[in-house]
């Protein structure tokens, strides 16, 4: 499995932390160089890979799972309802506890299936996906 940089989000008691746990000597002072790097990182743009699609166009089953979490359930699975970590980072950062997952069922399928709405904590701030956290749409609910 391969893991994005961190030291950029992290900062620097991240840094000093990470390198206690490894047994690397921490740096008590930063280097005269590392403040520009440590600008041009925090500057750097958050990467998100997050299309839109109109509601209008989301399948009957979505519908039904918008519905279920506008009446506050209940739910078909015990998973419905519970935090979205984003470990995948494809939604942009939120503190943990702001995203939650809810099950899209799909026809044919004997287990859950990869469809899923994530929603955060705006009102109509809800994402789907057809694909197992793969990639994320907004989903308009104006259209």
């Amino acid at each position: 499995m391969r893991f994005p940089p961190r030291l950029g989000r992290i900062g620097a008691v991240g840094a000093l932390a990470a390198a206690m746990f490894v047994g690397a000597p921490a740096l008590t002072t930063a280097p005269a160089s590392a403040a520009p790097m440590a600008q041009s990182v925090a500057a750097a743009p958050q990467i998100t890979a997050v299309g839109d699609i109109c509601e209008s166009k989301l399948p009957p089953e979505a519908h039904d799972t918008l519905d279920l979490i506008e009446q506050g359930g209940p739910y078909p699975y015990p998973q419905d309802g519970t935090v979205f970590e984003n470990r995948e980072g494809i939604l942009p950062d939120q503190s943990q506890g702001y995203y939650h997952e809810y099950t899209v069922e799909t026809p044919g399928s004997d287990d859950r299936g990869a469809r899923r709405i994530v929603t955060g904590e705006k009102e109509q701030e809800d994402y789907y996906t057809a694909d197992h956290y793969e990639s994320f749409d907004l989903v308009d609910h104006t259209c």
